[in-house]
C-alpha cells in the first residue's frame, strides 16, 4: 500500500503541468520498469522453490519422513557365514519343496531376519499402525490387500534396525507378477532371488505321504519320516495333502512364478531341491556366500 501511495504521488507531481494525453504516456513510462522488476523477482523466487513429486498413495508420508526422496538402498557389511548384512534375499518354491526347512537353515547360518508377509500384516494390524489400519480396511471388507500396500508394509519392515543390521530373508513374497512389478517400482533392491526346483511328481509323492498328529501338531511322512507305531492310528491325512489338491496348487504356483522371475533374472538362482535337506542347503550356501 505504501508503494502504491508513493507511485500515485510521484506520478501526480511529475505530470501535473502536462496535457492529459502526455500525462497518461508519462505514467506508463514511469511504471513499466517497476513492473518488470517485480516480475523478475517473482520468477527468481519461484525458481528456488523445492519441487515435489507424487508417491505411492499409501506410503508417501512414511517414505518422505524417514528417507526423503531417496531410493531404499540396503547397505552391505559383513555378517556371520560370509553373507552381507543388510542384504535382501527372497526365497520361493512350490508346495512340499522344503522351503521352510531351508529358511531355518539359512537363518541359523547367516543370521538373516526371516520375514513373511502374513506375519507383517498381522503385526501391523495388531499394533494399529497407519499401514495396518489401511490393510485392515481391505481385509474387513473381504477384499484383497493391494500389492502396493503389501510392498509398503514390506518396505516399512525393511527400514527397521534388525533388518539393517542382519539382512532379510523374505519368504512368500512376491506371490504374483503385479507384486514383483510393485517391488521394482518401489526400489526394493533384491540381492538374491532363490527358487527351489523340484519335479511335480516328486512333490506329489512328498505331499501325499504327509500325516499330521492332531495332538502334538507334529508332521510325519510315511516314507521319508515314518511315525512311531504308537501314534500311527491317530494320524490325519489332511485334505490339502491329497494328490488332486496338490497338483492344483502346483498349477497355480507355476503360473505365478513364471511371471515373477523375469523381474529378477539378474539375481536369480535356481536350486535343485531333489536332494537331502543338507545337500540342498549346500547349494544355497554356495550362492549366499558370494554376497
Amino acid at each position: 500500500q505504501a508503494l502504491a501511495n508513493f507511485v500515485e504521488a510521484s506520478t501526480a507531481t511529475m505530470t501535473a503541468a502536462l496535457p492529459a494525453r502526455q500525462r497518461r504516456l508519462s505514467v506508463v513510462l514511469f511504471l513499466a520498469p517497476l513492473l518488470l522488476a517485480f516480475r523478475l523477482n517473482d520468477v527468481f523466487i519461484a525458481s528456488r522453490a523445492p519441487v515435489t513429486s507424487s508417491r505411492s498413495r499409501y506410503a508417501s508420508d512414511l517414505v518422505s519422513s524417514q528417507h526423503g526422496t531417496s531410493r531404499l538402498q540396503l547397505t552391505l557389511c559383513e555378517a556371520r557365514g560370509g553373507a552381507a548384512a543388510g542384504s535382501l534375499v527372497v526365497i520361493a518354491g512350490p508346495p512340499a519343496a522344503g522351503k521352510g526347512t531351508q529358511c531355518e537353515k539359512i537363518k541359523d547360518k547367516y543370521g538373516f531376519v526371516h520375514i513373511s508377509t502374513g506375519d507383517i500384516l498381522r503385526e501391523n494390524v495388531k499394533k494399529g499402525t497407519e499401514l495396518g489400519k489401511k490393510a485392515k480396511g481391505f481385509m474387513d471388507s473381504g477384499a484383497l490387500v493391494p500389492s502396493e500396500l503389501i510392498v509398503d508394509l514390506v518396505k516399512d519392515r525393511l527400514l527397521q534396525d534388525d533388518v539393517k543390521e542382519k539382512g532379510c530373508l523374505l519368504d512368500g513374497f512376491p506371490r504374483a507378477p503385479d507384486q514383483a512389478q510393485a517391488m521394482v517400482d518401489a526400489g526394493l533392491d533384491v540381492e538374491k532371488f532363490l527358487v527351489i526346483k523340484v519335479p511335480d511328481d516328486t512333490l506329489v509323492e512328498r505331499g501325499c505321504g504327509r500325516r499330521l498328529d492332531p495332538e502334538t501338531g507334529e508332521i510325519y511322512h510315511l516314507k521319508f519320516r515314518p511315525p512311531p507305531e504308537e501314534v500311527v492310528e491317530r494320524l490325519i491325512h489332511r485334505s490339502d495333502d491329497q494328490e488332486e489338491q496338490i497338483r492344483e496348487r502346483l498349477k497355480v504356483y507355476h503360473s505365478q512364478i513364471d511371471g515373477i522371475t523375469p523381474f529378477f533374472k539378474e539375481v536369480l538362482t535356481e536350486v535343485d531341491g531333489t536332494g537331502k535337506p543338507d545337500e540342498v542347503f549346500g547349494l544355497i550356501s554356495e550362492d549366499l556366500d558370494k554376497l
